[in-house]
């Protein structure tokens, strides 16, 4: 069936099948990489044709002399907030260096064997996806070691998408680096650009940057993921929900981790007034899960029609506040609903009962700014 749906959306040209992603052009960055101790920073969706970049380049010849590895690690298997040991890979014999837990950013040490750096992950647009604060870590060590910096874009599953609140810098965390929406409707390689160009790197640094941008892209394109972008966003709709969902992981609320259907569905044990229901178990990407081995009711998204040029859908988030019984204990303690949401204003808006339309409306001046920025970095218009 899936293979039907893509060959009509293809007839209909909404997918472009001649999308080419920065890392196949290798012709227009090989030369920078000629000769030099190059470090890459890439997970499984590093892929050019299905054969992984780190295997393309060492064919080309190049020296790669280490690999970052960013949250769920070099092969993408590990947990959400695993703690990811250093190592080698197992295939090439190559340094594997995490860039997840307490050594999130390379040290001069980390760098001192390397010439150039390539970036080459897939982003899905939403702030709060780790890799773009890794994104910014690293451009950050690279400018204070005075080492060039290459990233491949990719497009954006949800570039057509600008919406949500603009995170307070107040609450600035790992989920949440830089002030832009949830949604904020831009590629990796515009993203960098962005970094880099409003001076968001510590003491206004600039990185010495090079973006290989996509060819035949435009933001509204429709682009089918190859390979997962993480353990946990399994197929395309789990991709568009996850920036509505996604606020449900600072609640007692499940969103299916621990099922064959995350990011799609979401509930809890004390939720009745629904007929689904499902049980979280451990399994690979998510070792514990919420609510592991207990039944819980809510909703299944699986059927959800998702207007791509529509904004976050705040009526999941409202309908389990509301129908969840012990209100008081809905948001879990450690406030990591602020961060995920930018601040404490969504919070404090659905606790008084605010409808998704009022909601929208007050965010709607700091969004109208952003766009402004954004327009400054956009590559594919």
């Amino acid at each position: 069936m899936k293979r039907v749906i893509l060959f009509l959306l293809l007839f209909l040209g909404i997918i472009r099948a001649d999308i080419i992603v920065g890392a196949k052009q290798i012709d227009k960055y090989l030369p920078l990489l000629k000769s030099k101790r190059v470090a890459l920073v890439v997970n499984q969706s590093s892929l050019i044709d299905g054969v992984h970049l780190v295997d393309k380049l060492r064919y080309k010849g190049v020296k790669i002399v280490k690999i970052f590895a960013p949250e769920h690690g070099f092969r993408g298997s590990a947990d959400a907030g695993e703690h990811i040991k250093n190592g080698r890979d197992k295939e090439t014999n190559i340094p594997i260096i995490s860039l997840y837990g307490k050594h999130k950013k390379p040290t001069k040490k980390d760098l001192r064997d390397v010439d150039i750096i390539v970036f080459d992950i897939q982003d899905v647009g939403v702030r709060f996806y780790t890799y773009l604060s890794t994104l910014h870590l690293v451009m950050e060590a690279a400018a204070e070691n005075h080492i060039p910096m290459i990233v491949l874009d990719r497009p954006n599953p949800n570039g057509s998408r600008v919406d949500g609140e603009v995170l307070n810098f107040s609450y600035k965390s790992f989920v949440g680096m830089h002030p832009v929406p949830i949604l904020y409707g831009m590629t990796i390689g515009e993203y960098a650009m962005m970094i880099n160009g409003e001076g968001w790197l510590k003491g206004n640094l600039k990185a010495d940057l090079s973006v290989i941008p996509l060819k035949n892209y435009t933001h509204h394109t429709f682009y089918y993921l190859p390979v997962k972008p993480s353990p946990n966003l399994p197929n395309e709709l789990s991709i568009y929900l996850y920036p509505s969902l996604a606020l449900m992981e600072g609640t007692v609320f499940s969103v299916g981790r621990g099922t064959d259907k995350q990011f799609q569905i979401y509930g809890n044990p004390l939720y009745k007034k629904r007929e689904f229901s499902f049980v979280p178990y451990p399994m690979k990407g998510a070792k514990y899960p919420k609510h592991q081995g207990k039944r819980c009711y809510g909703v299944d998204l699986r059927s959800e029609y998702i207007d791509l040029n529509s904004g976050l859908n705040l009526s999941y988030i409202l309908d389990a506040y509301q129908n969840y019984p012990d209100k008081k204990h809905f948001f879990l303690k450690n406030k990591f609903f602020d961060k995920l949401a930018g601040s404490n204003r969504l919070r404090r808006q659905i606790e008084a009962g605010m409808s998704p339309q009022e909601i929208k409306k007050s965010w709607q001046k700091e969004l109208n700014d952003f766009k402004k920025i954004r327009e400054n970095y956009l590559i594919y218009r």
